[in-house]
C-alpha cells in the first residue's frame, strides 16, 4: 500500500505557494513518546486488509494515474466517513466512484445535483397510492451502500442540506417516522474547483461532515498517453465488465476492516500533538474560521485508518501529519486580507504542520 502523500494523496502543486504569517516559534522540548507494543492480529483480519489492499489495482484497470485518489477513498470506507472529490471535469470522478463500488460489491447510486433539484429527490418522499387509498414511501437514491453526489455545488443549500442527517445520522427521516439506511453507507461528493457561475458554496456545517477532501489533478503526460491508448482499443468507461473489473472484496472486509480500525492504539502523545494542531488552526491569523472538535475527531480516525491499513496496531505522528491536509483543509477559512497577499489554506496548514513540534 502506497504512502497517502504519493501519487498527488494531498497535492499542493496547484495552490499558491504564498507563506503564511510566522507564529512565535515554541522552544519547549518535544514529548518523549513510549515505543508501542504492537498486538497480534487474527487471520480474518490480516486477510481482510490483504484484499482491501487489491483494490488500487483492481480500480487501475478503469482509472489511470489516481493511485492517491483510491487510497483516500478506502482510508474513508474503513474509518466510516465521506469524502468529497474536487477537480476539473474530465479527470474520471464518477468512474472512480462507479469501479471502487464494483471492485467492492456495493450498490451504487449516483445523483447529478442541478439548481432544481427537491430534497425528497435525494431522501425519497410519500407516495400515495389510489388502490390502497394510502400513502408508501418511496426510497431516495440515498438509500445505497456508495452513494455519488455529482457536483454537489451546483443546488441550492436547501436541497445540500438534504444529507447532512443521512450522513451524520446514517438515517431519514420522512412524516416523523426515521428510516436506516445500508450499511454500509458512504457519500462521494464531486465539486468543480473552477467553474462558479451559478453554483452555491457548500456551507461549512456540511463540509465539516466530509472526513476528507481529496483534490485530484489532471494527469501526467504517461498517463494522459495510458489513457487515450485504452480509448483506442475500445475501452468503454460505461462497461466495467469490458475492463475486466471484477470484486476484489465486499462489505464483510470492510466491516472486519472498521472493526480492526476501531482497536488501533493512539498514544496520549499522539492525542496531543492532535489536539496542539487543531488548536494551532485557531489562533493562525491567516485563518477566519480554525478546525472544530469535531475536524480533530476526524482527523484520528483517518490517521488509525491509515495505520491499519499499512498493517499497523497503532497511530504514529507521521500517520497523522500525512492525513493532516486532506482531513482539514476543507475546515479552515482564510481572512479576506490573507486571500489577497496570496495566502492560501493549504500553505498555512503546512506552515503549521512545520511548527507544531512533533513527539518521538
Amino acid at each position: 500500500m502506497t504512502h497517502p502523500d504519493d501519487h498527488r494523496f494531498a497535492p499542493q502543486q496547484q495552490y499558491p505557494q504564498a507563506q503564511p504569517p510566522q507564529a512565535p516559534q515554541q522552544h519547549t522540548a518535544p514529548p518523549r513518546m513510549q515505543a508501542p507494543q504492537s498486538r497480534a492480529e487474527s487471520p480474518e483480519a490480516t486477510a481482510a486488509r490483504e484484499r482491501l489492499g487489491a483494490l488500487r489495482a483492481e480500480v487501475g484497470k478503469a482509472v489511470v494515474g489516481q493511485d492517491g485518489a483510491v487510497t483516500g477513498l478506502l482510508i474513508g470506507l474503513v474509518a466510516g466517513g465521506h469524502v468529497l472529490l474536487e477537480g476539473v471535469p474530465g479527470v474520471a470522478k464518477t468512474l472512480l466512484a462507479r469501479t471502487l463500488s464494483t471492485a467492492l460489491s456495493l450498490d451504487f447510486g449516483r445523483v447529478q445535483f442541478t439548481p432544481d433539484l427537491m430534497p425528497g429527490d435525494i431522501t425519497g418522499s410519500l407516495i400515495y397510492d389510489a388502490h390502497s387509498a394510502e400513502f408508501s414511501f418511496r426510497p431516495g437514491p440515498v438509500f445505497t451502500n456508495l452513494l455519488l453526489a455529482d457536483e454537489i455545488n451546483r443546488t441550492p443549500p436547501k436541497t445540500q442540506s438534504a444529507l447532512l442527517e443521512a450522513m451524520e445520522e446514517r438515517q431519514v427521516t420522512t412524516d416523523g417516522e426515521a428510516r436506516a439506511l445500508p450499511d454500509p453507507f458512504m457519500v462521494i461528493a464531486t465539486q468543480n474547483p473552477v467553474e462558479h457561475e451559478g453554483t452555491y458554496p457548500l456551507p461549512e456545517a456540511q463540509l465539516d461532515r466530509f472526513l476528507l477532501k481529496l483534490v485530484l489533478d489532471l494527469p501526467g503526460r504517461d498517463d494522459e498517453i495510458e489513457v487515450l491508448r485504452r480509448h483506442s482499443l475500445a475501452f468503454d468507461p460505461r462497461n466495467l465488465t469490458s475492463a475486466g473489473v471484477t470484486p476484489v472484496a465486499g462489505p464483510a472486509d470492510l466491516s472486519v476492516a472498521r472493526r480492526e480500525v476501531s482497536r488501533v492504539e493512539v498514544a496520549p502523545e499522539v492525542l496531543g500533538y492532535v489536539v496542539d494542531l487543531v488548536r494551532a488552526t485557531r489562533t493562525s491569523p491567516s485563518l477566519s474560521l480554525g478546525v472544530s472538535p469535531r475536524g480533530a475527531t476526524a482527523l484520528l480516525a483517518a490517521a488509525r485508518g491509515w495505520a491499519w491499513l499499512t498493517g499497523r496496531t497503532y497511530v504514529t505522528p507521521d500517520d497523522v501529519k500525512a492525513l493532516a491536509l486532506p482531513a482539514l483543509r476543507h475546515r479552515v477559512a482564510l481572512h479576506a486580507e490573507a486571500e489577497l497577499e496570496g495566502v492560501t489554506s493549504v500553505g498555512v496548514l503546512t506552515g503549521l504542520l512545520g511548527e507544531v513540534q512533533v513527539p518521538r
